[in-house]
């Protein structure tokens, strides 16, 4: 279980330092992404900032608490994960059935609206969290080779959640295009 432990410390420490930096790494990524909030409907326009600066907070606390070897930084870290997983799934899962077509801004600009893949994608993070909790408190040796590719595994894997939207997009059938307009 150590191993579980350490590829989903690289796995959930990786998607959530993406999403962070993400948020405030460029002159507007911040602003933008509070605007999302705000266009769920779910949030007034004077919780949405306040609500934008928590979810960043929380963020930078779960992947700094995950980079930290100890036991009690990896069931805070994974726990406030979770949980975070569960309320982001439910706020999504309300906005997509209300209809609204807000971009996703999990990992910064996208044009891809929310839907139930993010649901999908949120509540499997949050099983990974719980999972973590479950691991960081069993006992059991480690060997380098072994701890080496959980967390090349776990690398890899929350690399490949960061750019999820951007592979569905890659894949997606390109628009139809009329035969006037093909013909110009």
């Amino acid at each position: 279980m150590r191993y579980a432990e350490i590829g989903l410390r690289c796995l959930l420490g990786l998607v959530f330092l993406v999403s962070s930096v993400s948020k405030m790494s460029r002159r507007g990524s911040f602003r933008s992404f509070k605007g999302s909030l705000l266009d769920t409907g779910l949030l007034s326009r004077s919780l949405a900032g306040p609500a934008a600066v928590c979810v960043v907070t929380g963020e930078i606390a779960i992947w700094v608490s995950l980079a930290i070897p100890l036991e009690s930084a990896g069931i805070f870290g994974f726990g406030l994960s979770a949980g975070m997983l569960a309320v982001f799934a439910v706020g999504i899962l309300m906005t997509v059935r209300r209809g609204v077509g807000v971009p996703c801004r999990c990992f910064g600009a996208s044009v891809t609206p929310l839907g139930m893949r993010h649901v999908g994608r949120n509540l499997l993070l949050a099983a990974g969290g719980v999972c973590g909790i479950v691991s960081v408190t069993s006992p059991g040796q480690v060997a380098t080779a072994g701890a080496a590719l959980a967390a090349c595994c776990g690398v890899v894997l929350g690399g490949l959640v960061a750019v999820l939207d951007d592979i569905f997009e890659l894949f997606r059938p390109a628009p139809k295009v009329s035969r006037t307009r093909a013909a110009r």
